[in-house]
């Protein structure tokens, strides 16, 4: 490889690593934003709160026009799920940062 051939590569790998830094700041705001409300959401959750309001949608006492995929049993649980995984994988890319960058 030559000199500019690696020149112009090196400059690849800077716009692309920007752009993809750039969007996971973007993402990471939005992430930290809605900590909150998921706790919220995984209190609620794992409480007699929901059942109860599970119970009362599966014997037809809530508005048939209510949104309700909160009640749902797997839409919740797979969100706290999707969430585990991308802070262990989050967990693992930094690790592997910080071990790669040791002096």
């Amino acid at each position: 490889m030559t000199q500019v051939e690696r020149i112009k590569r090196m400059e690849r790998y800077l716009e692309e690593s920007s752009k993809a830094i750039e969007k996971m700041q973007e993402a990471l705001v939005d992430y930290e934003k809605i900590q909150t409300e998921f706790r919220k959401l995984c209190d609620y959750y794992a409480s007699t709160k929901w059942m109860r309001d599970y119970e009362d949608d599966e014997a037809g006492k809530l508005p048939k026009n209510l949104k309700r995929g909160v009640l749902s049993e797997d839409a919740v649980y797979d969100l706290i799920q999707e969430n585990h995984d991308i802070t262990t994988r989050l967990l693992k890319i930094i690790t592997k940062n910080v071990e790669g960058h040791r002096a």
